[in-house]
């Protein structure tokens, strides 16, 4: 796909993610530590808490494991398919298609934020960007949970599951001092080697930090 002056067209978030739908779920759903990140939220949150998703996807596990917990979970995707899909599997929880990137958000408006790998296909600058506005977002001494695949790449081709992307990311320490730039305090952090259950999948590590806002 090429664009009317001939430059390549950067693909679209939408598009990728309407076109694998639940064969995402299936491919990352399993991951053990995702779930281990999530038990770490759950052990810090009062009952009812109001929780932001960012890149809800299918709405599980993120969205799902927290509202059976009792909380109050927005999930916000850009993809027309994966809200529907996430509306229909996990109807305790409320789903709004939107680009976080252009949404309001009031400072101290939730209890936690998670951002489980949705950075990637976003500019350095847009992830720098929207992650102080995520810990603004987040109350005093709320919880917030990042994760991302820890590569220092900015802007390159990528073949994800079969389809091309463009990704950009930070290294570990680079990932962490963002965090930091913004406001958090990084309670744990946690790096693993994930394998999606994909054919196109290969080992790909995965980093979680696990955060407050001071």
């Amino acid at each position: 796909m090429t664009q009317a002056d001939g430059g390549t067209a950067r693909p679209r978030p939408e598009a990728l993610f309407d076109a694998l739908g639940a064969e995402y779920e299936k491919a990352f759903a399993g991951s053990e530590a995702h779930h281990a990140s999530l038990e770490w939220l759950l052990g810090r949150l009062a009952p009812g808490s109001s929780v932001l998703d960012v890149g809800s996807g299918t709405g599980r596990p993120t969205a799902e494991v927290l509202a059976a917990a009792g909380h109050d979970v927005l999930g916000i995707d850009v993809s027309p398919v994966m809200v529907e899909l996430a509306s229909r599997q996990v109807p305790g929880a409320r789903f709004t298609l939107a680009d976080v990137r252009e949404l309001r958000l009031d400072d101290g408006s939730f209890d936690a934020v998670t951002v489980y790998f949705s950075l990637l296909q976003m500019t350095r600058d847009e992830q720098e960007e929207l992650v102080g506005r995520l810990a603004r977002a987040v109350r005093p001494g709320g919880a917030a949970v990042l994760a991302t695949v820890p590569v220092d790449v900015d802007d390159v081709p990528h073949a994800f599951m079969g389809h091309p992307v463009r990704v950009s990311s930070f290294a570990a320490d680079g990932f962490a001092e963002l965090a930091r730039r913004t406001g958090l305090r990084i309670v744990e952090e946690r790096s693993v080697l994930f394998t999606p259950a994909h054919p196109d999948g290969e080992p790909e590590p995965h980093l979680y930090l696990h955060c407050v806002r001071d």
